[in-house]
């Protein structure tokens, strides 16, 4: 075994999440790729091995939409954790995000957006929690500027009263900075902490997978004008390595404002629905609290 920190990042095979994966390896750390298929994930490791070969890489596949998969790719963590690296996990990076044109649902019948931008790094998180404390380690969230324009629809929350792509995903966004805020005030004492990092517009395919041709073609347009994901990665490392950061929603490397919707209030709200939601997530993150 190594003396390698070891980080996990969801939607690492492209875009931000691989952007962020080959940093954290040109760093030393060892890096734990997840991603939506085997093969996405073998291509990503040879890429990272090509551009660092002394790199330790780890490959765990699963559509992390579907919470039976986010239980299974979190049990084979934590068995590569427990026999590989002391049972340490030193930083997550729930990455992981879609956009749907249209009403869909997970497994569970939540609607997707919801699911995988929210519900997947919440309950990741808390499956992992017991390696993350005894490494003192550091969650970040993606989270968006988009969270500023939105209010959490308590009543309906899937959005099944009128399904707007972009509501969905405001709102998904907003939840990872509730989701943040609850798990500083719940787990920060016990040594973890949490981010949230706003990558700003960025070049990458997030709203050509899965989407209708309108979603599809505006954000064919609108990605041009982004930045490439190398710039948006360095705010993740920044949160990684070196002393902790005072701040909850952090762009270039800096703390900024976020919405006054980020507060206790919402996120003790949102933290306990997403427990009920979760069901099978709930009995181990009250016994990791």
């Amino acid at each position: 075994m190594s003396n390698k920190r070891t980080v996990a990042v969801t939607g690492a095979t492209s875009g931000i999440g691989f952007a962020v994966a080959d940093l954290l390896a040109g760093q030393g750390f060892r890096v734990f790729v997840v991603g939506h298929s085997q093969e996405n994930c073998a291509a990503a490791r040879e890429k990272l091995l090509a551009a660092h070969p002394d790199a330790e890489i780890a490959c765990f596949f699963g559509d992390l939409v579907h919470q039976r998969e986010v239980l299974r790719v979190a049990a084979e963590i934590r068995e590569k954790l427990a026999r590989d690296c002391g049972g340490e996990l030193y930083g997550l990076v729930n990455n992981a995000g879609c956009v749907r044109s249209w009403y869909m649902t997970s497994d569970e019948g939540y609607e997707q957006q919801f699911a995988l931008n929210h519900l997947a790094g919440f309950l990741l998180t808390l499956e992992l929690m017991p390696e993350l404390k005894k490494a003192s380690g550091r969650v970040l969230f993606t989270a968006s500027n988009s969270h500023r324009f939105m209010k959490m629809r308590w009543n309906d929350l899937m959005l099944q009263r009128g399904y707007n792509p972009l509501t969905a995903y405001k709102q998904s966004k907003l939840a990872n900075l509730l989701t943040a805020r609850a798990f500083n005030r719940r787990f920060g004492p016990e040594g973890v902490t949490f981010y949230c990092v706003d990558p700003g517009l960025v070049n990458t395919g997030i709203g050509c997978k899965n989407t209708g041709y309108l979603v599809n073609f505006i954000w064919s347009a609108r990605r041009k004008r982004g930045r490439e994901p190398e710039m948006a990665a360095r705010t993740y490392l920044y949160l990684l390595e070196g002393a902790k950061r005072d701040g909850l929603y952090f762009r270039d490397c800096a703390a900024r404002r976020h919405s006054p919707e980020v507060c206790d209030k919402n996120a003790l709200r949102l933290y306990e629905i997403s427990l009920k939601l979760c069901g099978a997530g709930a009995a181990r993150a009250e016994g990791a609290g």
